[in-house]
């Protein structure tokens, strides 16, 4: 049964021309919209919904469980800036982890305070100049302004083999890891060889009778330079604040200029970062027959870049074997490749990834004049400086088509996006608007640029394909060094918008 919540009625009187708060919907409790909930909050906005599809906070740290899991920015990096913390085990957080510290900072803050858990927004319908907002279950409500903070990589990918069904084992994607399933002593085949695979693989394989990877395109890797934190180091940390802030822009500054600034044009580093993968695979893969196997015939960060001390110590291990025969089918008992081998599996991990181009979509999402979101974007989906869209007035991205991704921190990116939008509404507010929204041709003129200045970055001339790529023919990736966006995100240019009312 449909039920309108009265509440969430703020009657058709624009909310800056009314002078009250804007009632925001925020879909997605990950780690940009517990961003955006603090420091809205912080800049005077308080009148927010969040809709949770799962039952608890946390996005990709939530969904993601599989045995070794980290992540490849540092720790005193990787959190937010308004809740630095002193104590974190490893200088490149283990995912427990960072989920736990998601789930503090959204109790610290009250973000679960205001966040309908279990709650999947399935419609989103603008008029002028409201948006209504339908949930799973029917419900309905109003609002004046909605963030997608639904995050980049969240729906699996499934491979389109033959036979995937028939399989007799136990099979499942490495984003929905089945715990019920004992790994030690089987037989055990992977599906890929990402950044997921890459550590699934190194924590995994000591533990099987047997590891079976199945390699479409071998990824260039660096070592992870992982380190231990001591509780003595953590207590001096946690004793003086300064040193907290300290490591967080230190790490900011160093990824932003390395590795980062590597895949735009930086030939100094493009060159350093090879000559580490080489280093990397010489030193840790001693067979020449497999580490021709394992090399790549695709210049470095051309992909995303892996950082995985792992997987090379145990894909040249005894009990592993590294195939690079094409799947053929899956068969009830393993996976048979097209020389005719059949592999035989206890278990089967598709780490295959995320489709990269879905952002808030299913939610079926219709702006000005019934303009469907899907459709209008048709596997190429672009975004005006990664957060706003012509046509969806008082809609804003966290995350969104083509925002800087790589090597970086996705939660400093999601809070400087914050910041831009906050700027937006502080102009609606001192304007009295009825809403905002991207001009048309400013929209294609950014566009426009970003697709010529892409093909000079390693992404087009490193000479790979990749999960960047999209129904355009071109990677949807930020083009220019990462720290001109952060610039560009702290100084809107209004003009670039229509500004009605």
């Amino acid at each position: 049964m449909t039920e309108t919540v009265q509440a969430a009625n703020p009657g058709n009187a624009p909310w800056a021309k009314a002078g009250r708060q804007p009632r925001i919907a925020i879909v997605g409790a990950g780690m940009s919209g517990i961003a955006a909930v603090v420091k809205l909050r912080k800049a005077g906005y308080t009148d927010l919904t969040v809709f949770e599809k799962a039952d608890r906070v946390g996005g990709t740290w939530r969904e993601n469980t599989y045995p070794g899991l980290s992540c490849d920015i540092p720790s005193r990096w990787y959190c937010f800036s308004f809740a630095l913390q002193a104590q974190w085990s490893h200088r490149y957080s283990y995912g427990p982890e960072i989920q736990a510290y998601m789930e503090k900072v959204a109790r610290d803050f009250g973000v679960t305070d205001i966040t309908r858990f279990n709650t999947r927004v399935t419609e989103l319908t603008y008029t002028h100049p409201h948006w209504h907002l339908t949930t799973g279950d029917g419900e309905q409500a109003q609002y004046d302004v909605v963030i997608s903070a639904t995050g980049i990589l969240h729906q699996p990918a499934y491979p389109a083999i033959e036979g995937l069904a028939s399989f007799s084992g136990d099979c499942f994607h490495s984003a929905r890891w089945d715990h019920s399933v004992d790994v030690t002593g089987k037989r055990v085949g992977v599906i890929g060889t990402g950044s997921t695979a890459a550590q699934i693989i190194g924590a995994v394989t000591p533990q099987v009778q047997e590891m079976h990877v199945f390699q479409r395109t071998p990824q260039w890797m660096v070592e992870l330079p992982q380190k231990t934190y001591s509780p003595r180091w953590n207590k001096l940390v946690q004793r003086f604040p300064v040193l907290q802030r300290l490591s967080y822009h230190y790490y900011l500054q160093i990824l932003l200029h390395t590795f980062s600034a590597g895949t735009v044009g930086n030939k100094t580093m493009q060159r350093l970062i090879s000559w580490l993968c080489r280093r990397n695979l010489e030193k840790n893969v001693a067979d020449p027959e497999l580490r021709k196997k394992l090399t790549p015939n695709y210049q470095a960060a051309c992909k995303r870049l892996i950082f995985c001390s792992d997987f090379y110590p145990a894909v040249s291990s005894p009990n592993a074997s590294l195939v690079t025969e094409h799947i053929e089918r899956i068969e009830p008992a393993g996976v048979r490749t097209v020389d005719g081998s059949l592999h035989e599996l206890d278990i089967l991990v598709l780490a295959t990834g995320f489709d990269p181009g879905a952002f808030i979509l299913p939610t079926k999402v219709t702006g000005e004049n019934g303009v469907d979101l899907a459709t209008r974007w048709a596997g190429a989906p672009r975004a005006h400086r990664a957060v706003a869209i012509p046509d969806y007035p008082n809609f804003w991205m966290l995350e969104g088509p083509t925002g800087p991704v790589g090597n970086l921190s996705l939660i400093t990116i999601s809070e400087y996006q914050v910041d831009y939008i906050i700027s937006m509404l502080d102009k609606m507010k001192a304007e009295g608007l009825d809403a905002i929204s991207p001009k048309p041709e400013a929209f294609d003129d950014y566009n426009a640029a970003m697709a010529e200045a892409i093909k000079s970055t390693v992404w087009i001339t490193g000479g790979c394909d990749s999960w960047y790529f999209d129904a355009s023919g071109l990677p949807n990736l930020y083009p220019w060094k990462p720290n001109r966006y952060l610039r560009e995100m702290h100084n809107p240019d209004f003009s670039e918008y229509r500004l009605s009312g």
